[in-house]
């Protein structure tokens, strides 16, 4: 199978650029690793792996034509993520008011493999992300399916090696005493998105049923 590896370096790149980004996925999975630690960041990174694998073949399937997705279903369910993005942020915001009782106090309540795969899949828009954004890197190989298979593996690869990495900077950088303020932040951070979310997903429902 001949490779493109010009193609090849800059999906890599485009990848861990997109993923690198703040975003509701690596706010979560830091907040999850400064309240839980490395397992249960971990855990929730397989949960958004888990996430992705779902939503990379419902892509896959739009690229090849077998799949159309109805406007007004996609919003209501991107509604509906939004709202538990926020949920999520709340959550968060919560833990990190908790009495400071170490790791153990709050590790229940961030993260983990179920919160990490719902916030991921609550996220249809990286349907659209996906069916738009492999197209472009689709001569990777001269086979489409053998092209989908090699960037899916990519992704999942750079993904999780991604997201670990954003935990370990941030958990190694910044110094424990502030661990609980970052989670604040982060909560509101979540909370912030989520509300954008909720804002264009109804505008965009009101216009579709007005």
């Amino acid at each position: 199978m001949a490779i493109n590896f010009n193609i090849l370096a800059l999906y890599v790149v485009t990848v861990i650029t997109a993923i690198a980004v703040p975003g509701p996925v690596a706010v979560l999975v830091a907040g999850a690793g400064l309240a839980g630690g490395p397992l249960k960041a971990l855990k929730t990174i397989f949960g958004t792996n888990s996430a992705s694998l779902v939503l990379i073949l419902l892509s896959a399937l739009v690229v090849k034509g077998l799949f159309a997705i109805n406007e007004l279903a996609f919003d209501i369910v991107k509604l509906a993520g939004a709202c538990y993005i926020a949920y999520i942020g709340w959550d968060m915001f919560r833990a990190s008011s908790s009495p400071d009782d170490g790791p153990a106090a709050v590790q229940p309540r961030v993260g983990g493999f179920s919160k990490g795969f719902v916030m991921a899949i609550s996220n249809p828009k990286d349907i659209i992300f996906f069916a738009s954004f492999f197209p472009q890197f689709i001569g990777i190989t001269k086979d489409t399916n053998a092209s989908l298979a090699l960037l899916t593996a990519l992704w999942i690869i750079l993904d999780f090696s991604t997201l670990m990495l954003v935990y370990l900077l941030v958990s190694k950088l910044l110094k424990p005493a502030i661990h609980q303020r970052m989670l604040r932040f982060s909560g509101v951070l979540l909370f912030v998105i989520a509300t954008g979310g909720v804002v264009m997903a109804s505008a965009s429902i009101f216009r579709l049923i007005g």
